[in-house]
């Protein structure tokens, strides 16, 4: 690793005391914990093990495994998150978030989408933005593979987002910061790391603050975020926006944080705020801050009217076949994009209409397929997704190596499928389709996802 940037050194001794200074260098340069979050739409249960005590579906690795070849993970059965990231679920424990929307302002990989996604449950939505249009593409495998089908991934300018007037309940801004945080996973943060690139983007941090702000409706709360230590990019932009909302902002509930986390709390204004030291917490370096928009502030929803519609009714024959795929398929409804189907569920269907026909919308809902001559093709996410009926077809359970093979696309012994469709599984988590055409099998697993390295 690259050494830590002198400059950085000389403003967390006067920060932190030099004794605090040199105790976080130290962790620093020390090893990373691994952490990941589970799908409690894919595991039913809390997990068993170390875990994460800010998040009850989070837990500790003793040692970081070869994600690449757990097909648990390609499953979506948990997400890589890194632990102090997690805590913004705690944040909201005090609010019902289920049947909430959420705009999730900056939000590739995935981690805090994914996150949100489990806490608004199947009648909520969440807008998970992303202006990096090929991070944007990372961001909608990640929520393909998390797979409950709630989620819509834009990639907009965040002016363009602002023009949903007060819709969201909870507004989100994991802002791009200077990456101090990730000094010790990351050689790129310490390397691009410098003192006039931590006052741009506190520039820019301001800047999307100030337009996620008028995405949020009255009495909604908001939470930002970055992964960097400095005042600038954390209290500073704090005080900014504070000083232009004025009265609008308003204290959220008061959010309880147990001694033992080494979490530290503060406040600036109605924000509360509160730091992860990777000295004094199990996590990377991490700030979070969370108010409300107050009850009585002015201003009320407003849609933008459609650049150009996309739907299009599911035709007789399609309606015929689509239901049988799904566990539930009244809660759904299906509409054709181009030649693909997608379902959405019923609750928040016409919300997601409002946002796929006026911004640039990368995936939505859960892609179904297409259909021939009145049979399904289904699509890679339907079987990812968590409400896929698994009676609409053979079910085939492979073995670790032959599962591998498969995320492999190599060839995978021909006589363990029925002929035509197969649900591909795993340890009972599905990973996929194949489609058994006599002597041959054809493996429908996107080429965009396959695994090319070996154990």
């Amino acid at each position: 690793m690259r050494p830590i940037p002198e400059k950085f050194i000389e403003r967390i001794n006067v920060d932190l005391g030099e004794e605090q200074a040199a105790a976080l260098c130290q962790a620093l340069d020390g090893e990373s914990p691994t952490s990941i979050r589970f799908n409690p739409y894919k595991i039913g249960k809390k997990p068993q093990g170390c875990g994460v005590p800010w998040n009850k579906y989070g837990m500790y690795l003793d040692q970081r495994p070869q994600f690449t070849f757990d097909t648990d993970f390609h499953a979506g059965v948990y997400y890589v998150q890194e632990a102090g990231s997690q805590f913004v679920g705690h944040l909201l424990e005090g609010m019902n978030m289920e049947g909430k929307r959420v705009l999730d302002m900056c939000a590739s990989p995935g981690g805090k989408t994914t996150l949100y996604s489990s806490l608004v449950g199947l009648d909520g939505l969440v807008l998970a933005n992303e202006i990096d249009k090929r991070r944007a593409n990372i961001l909608a495998d990640n929520v393909r593979r998390w797979g409950l089908g709630n989620v819509v991934v834009s990639s907009n300018p965040p002016k363009h987002i602002a023009n949903f007037k007060c819709w969201f309940d909870v507004v989100a801004v994991d802002a791009p910061c200077s990456g101090e945080g990730m000094f010790r996973k990351s050689d790129e943060a310490r390397e691009e790391w410098n003192e006039s690139n931590v006052k741009m983007c506190a520039t820019r941090q301001g800047e999307i603050l100030r337009e996620a702000w008028q995405s949020l409706r009255a009495g909604g709360v908001l939470i930002y975020s970055t992964c960097t230590f400095n005042k600038l990019e954390n209290e500073g932009v704090l005080e900014e926006f504070s000083a232009f909302a004025e009265d609008e902002v308003a204290a959220y509930d008061d959010v309880a944080v147990e001694d033992s986390w080494g979490v530290e709390k503060g406040s600036v204004g109605a924000f509360q705020t509160f730091r992860f030291y990777p000295h004094r917490s199990c996590s990377e370096g991490f700030f979070v801050a969370i108010a409300r928009k107050a009850f009585d502030t002015n201003g009320s929803q407003r849609t933008p009217k459609c650049r150009k519609p996309i739907f299009e009714n599911v035709d007789r024959i399609g309606m015929n076949e689509l239901p049988r795929w799904i566990k539930q398929p009244e809660l759904m409804h299906f509409a054709m994009v181009g030649d693909m189907c997608y379902g959405y569920y019923l609750e928040q269907f016409d919300a997601v209409k409002n946002l796929a026909e006026y911004l640039t919308v990368i995936y939505s809902g859960v892609s179904v397929g297409q259909v021939f001559k009145g049979k399904l093709k289904p699509d890679a996410a339907l079987a990812t997704f968590c409400g896929v009926n698994e009676e609409a077809l053979p079910c085939v359970e492979l073995s670790e190596a032959d599962a591998i093979k498969y995320l492999s696309k190599q060839d995978v012994d021909v006589s363990l499928f029925s002929e035509g469709l197969n649900l591909v599984k795993c340890g009972g988590s599905r990973l996929g389709f194949i489609k058994r055409i006599g002597n041959r099998a054809n493996n429908m697993y996107p080429n965009s996802l396959r695994i090319f390295s070996s154990k």
